[in-house]
């Protein structure tokens, strides 16, 4: 092992009581203030279930799929890390029970096992381990911060606990800290904190191997003074190392939270690390940035019409980009979640909104209230922005109600349609396989000069992430062109088309790719600027 590999800190992050109770934001948080302190670091999701990646998981389950930009269809926390540390993740970040097992079970029939019997300890555990170090020295880091999905007592991330309690012991504890995440609930009849719950997850946790050194408690109002003297009695955790993870307007304003309470000052001591430089100049952009959330004067509202609605975190980066673009213009963006199933064909609710958007999605569910949701914003000329699927059922539109095609469709919904103006990308035709075989991450794609989206990118040529396996058809592109749609960017020597508008429209734009991923706190993505922009009329 290099020197550098034994001085760099570990923080890895657990979850108890239950799911869904912020671990990412805590390891989101905790990450940018080792940032701010000029600490080299990123981010780790481990994620138990035995999926290869969560490519194929729906998103009212799981939460949106989130692309990475070299391709990787990983877990919705990654997209945490990206827009808190404004940095890229690589698909190596998100290490799932299948690819551990996989690479496992390869080695094995490789015979690099010299006829071992190959078992959870310490073969599965080492491959957990050799996959935090390799990405902890390729990308020579100061701090790495893990965050262990799923909850402590599950039995598929027992391997993965395993693993870090080795780590504990072989990188030395000064180098690690273990970050404990738990719930402290308020019952409305007693309305006292209960920490009870926070106790048998400290316990479950230590009876594993496992003694937590800090704990973030999750609950409605700050942690009052006698939980948090309970909790650091039974969980053997000393009063000063137990953090207040209360709600907060905005999960941007957790580092503050976490800061004002002394995180990094207990961290850097167990660290023993000393005498940090001045950063006050980080504090400055950051809080620069929280503000810009925190001071729009007025509200524009936005219908997003989708599938997928009833979890608002099937499309978090969408909820995100339409933020980051309302705080850069001193816009509050009040986002109303529409199921495209539920139109009934009464559109004229949408007449309420001053910009329409249609995130991604898959299949023949809701795709005719999509379809007539996109014509409705061209003829009524609303501010309308389609993302991938609202991109393609914006060219069904135009083909159905423009271009005269009664019957236009996408192969993926009409299979036998005459006017398959979207169709599946040729490489797709043999593919057999779903997980991992769309059309995935970076390309680059070329922008006319002197179109809308020209105007917004100011560049000739993006590089956008993707995630799909159907495409507009060529075939009816002069017909498009004549009837006044606009394509005006394409990648692959013009094979594909990757963004249509309309020029005579207030604000018409659909695009193939996902604008979402590339969008930042501070730095909102080109084209959700524009698009609340014109629905705001700044």
């Amino acid at each position: 092992m290099d020197m550098q590999t034994e001085s760099t800190k570990y923080i890895f992050v657990t979850g108890g009581v239950m799911s869904g109770l912020g671990k990412g934001v805590v390891s989101s948080s905790i990450a940018k203030l080792l940032q701010l302190s000029n600490q080299k670091v990123s981010c780790v999701k481990f994620d138990p279930y035995l999926n290869y990646d969560a490519g194929t998981m729906n998103p009212i389950a799981h939460g949106e799929v989130y692309v990475t930009e070299d391709g990787g269809e990983c877990d919705m926390d990654i997209g945490n890390y990206e827009r808190f540390l404004n940095q890229n993740m690589l698909k190596t970040h998100n290490i799932t029970t299948a690819q551990i097992y996989s690479s496992v079970i390869d080695a094995e029939r490789r015979g690099e096992y010299l006829g071992a019997c190959v078992q959870i300890i310490p073969h599965v555990t080492d491959a957990i381990k050799d996959r935090i170090r390799k990405i902890v020295k390729s990308e020579n880091l100061d701090m790495l911060v893990i965050e262990c999905g799923g909850t402590v007592g599950d039995i598929e991330s027992l391997p993965f606990l395993e693993a870090l309690r080795q780590m504990r012991l072989e990188e030395g504890s000064e180098n690690v800290i273990f970050v404990h995440v738990t719930l402290a609930p308020s019952l409305d009849v007693v309305g006292e904190q209960k920490t009870k719950p926070t106790q048998h997850s400290v316990q479950e946790l230590r009876r594993i191997g496992i003694q937590p050194d800090l704990l973030a408690v999750r609950c409605t109002r700050p942690l009052e003074m006698a939980a948090r003297k309970k909790i650091s009695l039974f969980s053997n955790v000393s009063e000063r190392d137990v953090f207040s993870c209360h709600d907060a307007k905005s999960i941007l304003l957790v580092p503050q939270m976490l800061y004002d309470q002394g995180i990094i000052d207990v961290m850097f001591k167990k660290f023993g690390k000393v005498g940090l430089v001045n950063t006050s100049a980080n504090w400055d952009k950051w809080n620069a940035i929280i503000n810009s959330f925190q001071n729009a004067k007025e509200s524009v509202r936005i219908a997003m019409v989708g599938k997928y609605v009833k979890l608002a975190d099937s499309y978090v980066s969408v909820n995100h980009a339409l933020q980051h673009a309302g705080a850069k213009i001193g816009k509050n963006v009040i986002i109303d979640w529409i199921d495209s199933e539920e139109l009934d064909g009464d559109l004229n609710k949408l007449a309420a909104y001053s910009g329409i958007i249609v995130p991604g999605g898959f299949g023949d569910r809701g795709v005719e209230g999509i379809v007539s949701t996109a014509n409705y914003a061209r003829e009524k000329n609303i501010p309308y922005l389609g993302i991938c699927f609202g991109f393609q059922l914006a060219a069904v539109a135009f083909g159905r109600y423009v271009c005269g095609l009664t019957n236009a469709n996408s192969t993926e919904i009409a299979p036998s349609t005459e006017n398959p103006v979207i169709d599946l990308l040729p490489e797709q035709k043999s593919v057999e396989n779903m997980g991992g075989s769309l059309r995935l991450g970076s390309h680059e794609i070329t922008v006319e000069d002197n179109t809308m989206a020209f105007r917004l990118y100011k560049s000739t040529k993006i590089h956008k992430r993707h995630r799909h396996r159907f495409e507009f058809n060529q075939k009816y592109l002069d017909l498009f062109s004549s009837k006044g749609m606009k394509f005006s960017g394409h990648s692959d020597n013009k094979k594909r088309m990757e963004v249509l508008e309309i020029p005579n429209h207030k604000f018409y734009l659909g695009v193939q790719y996902h604008p979402e991923f590339s969008s930042r706190p501070g730095y909102p993505e080109e084209s959700f600027e524009a698009f609340i922009r014109a629905s705001s009329n700044a």
